[in-house]
């Protein structure tokens, strides 16, 4: 325990004091982890090339088409279609609720920049009509859509790299992930709404007084006009398509039904290659094969360094398993030890919660929070998927300073530190807390 505490600490320091990459960091943790283990050199060696290997095995593919997924979604301008009708649709006052739900069950595959540059355009446009308030509003509902999918809706890449590390079934996590995600971004919308109303906004201090707000344009990045415009709806069935079929095949699993066909289409890796698939055909149509080559190179070069992050977090979930850590804490933290259900929950949301203000990235935490607790999963008195969950909850908890998002929102939204501390920071505290409160919940019914 000692060991596997000084090797979580070193990956830490690393990363937030000496900025050493993740991938560097993690796979130093794992070397130490496993030679103070016990494992000799040639163990710790076989067991992160074998944690490596495994997790690519699992969830490879679904991280590689999501991503490609995702870029060609980018290029095709399918989400700034569906927020421009959400404002035309619903009027300023009621689009912030909506944008987030939408944000956070539509496009969770999209990069988490990519939304915030598509979409914060846009919420600055509406903000003006939406009175004093506006923008901080319009900054609460683009942190809890973007990074609240992310980490709970398939095929968000956080949620997808937790369920492979603790090998849980994506429908699963697709079922609990489009309740838990929608709700927890409603109530903490709520809840922040409720604190603007009593001026815990300041536009004085928290907006920067000249920033213009960009206007939204009606081309695609390069400034040239797409050759055919597809209806919204035709847009969205690369995302939404897959997403049908995974549920199809959870519920028909869950319901007894026996049929290879249904199996097969229900398969994660065949339902999003089936969503890329489309994605390809429609920006092919709509694009050009010349913009659709660059967005599947930018989808590619993405691709590669989030499969290595998630690989060495499985190493190190490997070499933990390989340690004997499962038996000392399995028995520790389980049901016969006496240890609540919920403190359970409390602790992987814990992990996971201090990794995130340590180290900055939300991806990171969630993927070494799940590679430390997943060789101890089997010994835990909680369900799968309800740790799943917690350890996303923690790591979606206050985003700060340390990561390249927070300058990113910062700049784009036009307003202070001081406002992305509060329209950002305490906006992913919030969801975090209120999404525990929920998975606790869970816990009890499931």
């Amino acid at each position: 325990m000692l060991h596997t505490a000084i090797a979580i600490a070193v990956v830490v320091l690393l990363i937030l004091v000496t900025r050493v990459d993740p991938v560097i960091a993690l796979v130093v943790g794992s070397l130490y982890l496993g030679l103070t283990g016990g494992l000799g050199f040639d163990g710790t060696i076989k067991a992160i090339a074998g944690g490596f290997g495994d997790i690519m095995a699992e969830v490879g593919l679904l991280i590689g088409f999501g991503v490609l997924l995702g870029s060609l979604l980018h290029s095709m301008g399918a989400l700034r279609k569906l927020v421009e009708l959400l404002i035309r649709g619903l009027g300023p006052r009621r689009i912030p609720h909506v944008l987030g739900v939408v944000l956070s069950t539509i496009f969770p595959s999209i990069y988490v920049d990519v939304q915030l540059v598509l979409a914060a355009p846009l919420a600055r446009a509406a903000a003006p009509r939406m009175g004093r308030d506006g923008l901080a509003m319009m900054g609460g509902a683009l942190t809890a859509g973007i990074l609240v999918g992310y980490v709970f809706v398939v095929p968000g890449l956080g949620t997808v790299a937790i369920a492979g590390l603790l090998h849980l079934p994506l429908g699963t996590m697709l079922i609990y992930g489009f309740v838990l995600g929608p709700i927890t971004v409603v109530l903490t919308m709520l809840v922040y709404g409720w604190l603007l109303k009593r001026g815990f906004w300041n536009a004085a201090k928290d907006e920067v007084a000249d920033a213009i707000p960009p206007e939204a344009e009606d081309t695609e990045d390069t400034g040239e006009p797409v050759r055919t415009r597809l209806p919204l709806a035709v847009s969205l069935l690369p995302i939404v398509v897959p997403l049908l079929l995974i549920a199809t095949g959870a519920i028909t699993e869950a319901a007894g039904v026996g049929s290879s066909v249904l199996a097969f289409l229900g398969d994660p890796v065949f339902a999003l290659f089936a969503g890329l698939l489309g994605a390809y055909l429609l920006a092919r149509r709509t694009l050009g094969r010349e913009r659709v080559a660059e967005s599947m190179t930018q989808g590619f070069n993405s691709t590669g360094q989030i499969l290595l992050i998630t690989g060495v977090g499985g190493s190190l979930g490997a070499v933990i398993g390989k340690t004997g850590l499962e038996d000392v804490l399995g028995g520790f933290f389980s049901a016969a030890a006496g240890v609540p259900v919920v403190v359970t929950i409390l602790l992987a949301w814990l992990v996971a919660a201090v990794l995130h203000l340590a180290i900055g990235s939300i991806s990171v935490a969630a993927i070494t929070a799940a590679g430390i607790l997943a060789p101890i999963m089997g010994g835990l008195d909680v369900p799968p998927a309800v740790l799943g969950l917690a350890i996303g909850s923690g790591a979606l908890f206050a985003l700060h300073v340390n990561s390249n998002f927070f300058w990113m929102f910062q700049t784009m939204l036009g307003v202070t530190t001081r406002g992305a501390l509060k329209a950002l920071t305490f906006v992913t505290a919030l969801a975090s807390v209120v999404s525990l409160v929920l998975v606790s919940a869970l816990s009890f019914v499931v």
